[in-house]
């Protein structure tokens, strides 16, 4: 009679995606992530051809993960790319390696910046249609302009170098869209 498989594909992204977020990517080995998922490394070969595939579907579960925590976020800010910008910067702020893995790593298994960004929620559309009908005039050289912003700051929130508070980041954002909306 064969074996039942007791590590399953969910088993192994679950304790690779807990890795990521605690150690970064970097730092998942197939010895690593057996120890964690609690099996040998067969499993993880049996299911996965290489740490680079199953890297693919870690990404995956990462861009979800974040898609929900943008869902999640309160939305409280009638200017647009503020309450976009909140979220971005108190991920980086609560998941900066996840953040890393997403928006600063290199390898974004074919995906842009843009993509990973937008999801499937539509989350830049959504602002910048929400900046054109507030009268934008160039509402994609906006989102530039405001994305540009907002990446900077969560980047800086990765290496300590940002200090604001939520209220101070809000003014922040919204007098940022004022002078680049009149720049426009």
């Amino acid at each position: 009679m064969a074996r039942k498989e007791t590590i399953t594909k969910k088993d192994i992204l679950k304790a690779a995606f807990e890795m990521a977020g605690e150690e970064g990517f970097e730092h998942v080995t197939a010895r690593t992530l057996a120890a964690k998922a609690g099996c040998s490394t067969q499993p993880i070969f049996r299911i996965y051809k290489n740490m680079e595939e199953l890297g693919k579907d870690l990404f995956v579960e990462v861009v979800t993960y974040f898609g929900a925590y943008y869902d999640g976020f309160p939305h409280k800010n009638d200017t647009p790319f503020v309450n976009l910008g909140l979220c971005y910067i108190r991920f980086a702020q609560d998941n900066p390696k996840l953040f890393k893995l997403l928006f600063v790593d290199k390898n974004r298994h074919g995906k842009s910046l843009y993509d990973i960004l937008n999801g499937e929620n539509g989350a830049v559309v959504k602002e910048i249609n929400s900046a054109a009908s507030g009268g934008c005039k160039n509402p994609s050289a906006m989102f530039m302009k405001m994305w540009i912003l907002i990446h900077g700051a969560a980047c800086m929130s990765l290496t300590g170098d940002y200090d604001l508070n939520e209220n101070e980041t809000i003014a922040l954002l919204e007098e940022s869209y004022q002078a680049f909306l009149k720049s426009l």
